[in-house]
């Protein structure tokens, strides 16, 4: 074998060797075209499973599902409206006609046309999983934005409950939790929400 053979065979290698601990799912009913995906698919090394008829409730135990355009599809999908629990790839017809608001409110991470090529379905998984882990990455972004906004609200509350409690100023007031929270080694949103709870309990 040539060098130049080997080095494209280690590239496939090393591209699929990206997907094999992924967990796919494939909803489309069997024919010729159906079968190539499949068989695209398996050649990724990942675990593939396919599923026909379609489940009332598209499973979320996959790290990807390519599903056809079904009946109803958006009410199948659990993480919609919300975080969707898996990377979506819609399988479009070639043919016929296409409901193109349900394709949106779907919003899948990609989509793929049959027949397909072994160019068309790893493109398709790396810029679906790219996709579903960046939504992922900004969605954990906005919890912790959600959680600073809260404990900052807290602090401005706790510190007005001391001041009146302690008759000392705000800045005494932040001091005294911040001293608390270093002692408890805690963070000083806990203990404001901490003399928050405390303040309620006893009003």
């Amino acid at each position: 074998m040539s060098k130049e053979n080997r080095i494209k065979l280690d590239k496939v290698s090393d591209r699929h060797h990206k997907f094999k601990d992924l967990r796919i799912a494939i909803i489309a009913p069997r024919d010729d075209r159906s079968e190539l995906l499949i068989t695209a698919v398996q050649n990724t090394r990942a675990e593939v499973k396919h599923i026909w008829p379609p489940p009332e409730l598209i499973p979320s135990d996959y790290d990807v599902v390519y599903c056809s355009m079904l009946d109803n599809l958006p009410a199948r999908l659990e993480g919609l409206p919300g975080i969707p629990k898996f990377a979506l790839i819609l399988i479009i017809p070639s043919t016929g006609y296409l409901d193109y608001p349900m394709l949106e409110h779907c919003a899948p991470h990609g989509t793929i046309h049959l027949p397909v090529t072994e160019q068309a379905v790893i493109s398709s998984l790396i810029v679906a999983r790219s996709l579903y882990s960046y939504e992922q990455r900004l969605r954990k972004r906005i919890h912790q934005l959600d959680e600073n906004l809260v404990s900052l609200r807290n602090i401005e509350r706790a510190k007005i409950v001391l001041m009146k409690q302690m008759d000392v100023t705000e800045d005494k007031a932040y001091l005294f939790m911040r001293k608390q929270a270093m002692e408890q080694r805690v963070t000083i949103g806990s203990i404001a929400s901490n003399i928050i709870d405390a303040q309620e309990l006893f009003s």
